[in-house]
């Protein structure tokens, strides 16, 4: 009699930018599958209530940049391992989409280094997302012809030069988890003599019910939105295109300036060299 447990398989897959509406039909349906679902801060309670089968088990493994509560990416690898080669039907669900500033490439290496099979279901990225919502067409004609996807949340990220090039070049910048760093960063557009006829935008937890967009000429930045403070996650899209957001911007949120994704408050820990990850599955 064989009593061999069959190896599982993992579902990397994004959950969109936030409107739960957002979610695609595949990563809905391998939600229903589901034996464990393990989800990032920016995947709602909401996504997780209406796709996921009250039966799976759901651990929260998220992370907040420059925060101190956060689950370390190897702690995450080692549950999805573990849980996969129990036999289970794992769901590792990010918000946006896998392959946008994610760390998909750590768990892709955990998952092939253990034979585990998977799949990759791609999601709306919050660029995407964000853009649309805010009415702003990130390559429209005679504004751009091409969109850069950056990040500027430490300041070695990004060289000089790079920064004279993102300066002069007539591309849609959009920077993901920068906010903190915006007053650096339009600094350095400036010293690189962007140019005016380019506008800002700010656009604060998109496509959800509290989705806020600032938008600013950049030398009137410091005037206008310089030491505002903006909730997490926050998008910026530099560009002629911003300047199409007034005229075209469809989406308003209720007003309200509250947390649609809510700051952690506890993570699964670091497992400590030489313990077993067993005595880690079945957390939550």
């Amino acid at each position: 009699m064989n009593n061999k447990t069959q190896t599982g398989k993992v579902i990397l897959a994004g959950a969109g930018p936030g409107d739960p509406d957002l979610v695609t039909v595949k990563t809905a349906n391998y939600l229903q599958q589901a034996d464990v679902v393990l989800t990032d801060r920016l995947v709602s309670k909401v996504i997780l209530k209406r796709y996921v089968r009250p039966s799976a088990e759901i651990i929260e493994v998220g992370k907040q940049c420059r925060r101190g509560v956060s689950t370390p990416q190897q702690t995450i690898n080692e549950l999805l391992v573990a849980y996969a080669l129990q036999g289970k039907f794992v769901v590792r669900l990010k918000g946006g989409d896998v392959s946008f500033f994610s760390n998909v490439l750590d768990e892709l290496q955990a998952l092939q280094s253990n034979g585990i099979p998977y799949e990759i279901v791609p999601g709306i990225t919050a660029a995407s997302g964000a853009a649309a919502y805010a009415g702003i067409p990130l390559t429209g004609r005679d504004h751009a012809t091409a969109v850069r996807f950056l990040t500027y949340y430490k300041s070695s990220v990004v060289s000089d030069a790079y920064w004279k090039e993102l300066a002069e070049t007539d591309d849609t910048l959009v920077f993901y988890m920068s906010s903190e760093t915006i007053d650096a960063l339009i600094d350095r557009l400036i010293i690189h003599r962007i140019s005016p006829d380019k506008k800002l935008a700010v656009i604060e937890q998109a496509t959800t019910t509290y989705q806020q967009v600032y938008v600013s000429d950049i030398y009137a930045y410091k005037e206008t939105l310089k030491g505002q403070s903006f909730l997490s996650p926050s998008l910026i899209v530099i560009g002629k295109v911003v300047n199409l957001q007034e005229k075209y911007g469809w989406f308003a949120g209720n007003g309200l300036r509250e947390y649609y994704f809510k700051p952690l408050t506890s993570a699964v820990k670091s497992i400590a060299p030489g313990a077993s990850i067993a005595g880690y599955v079945g957390r939550a």
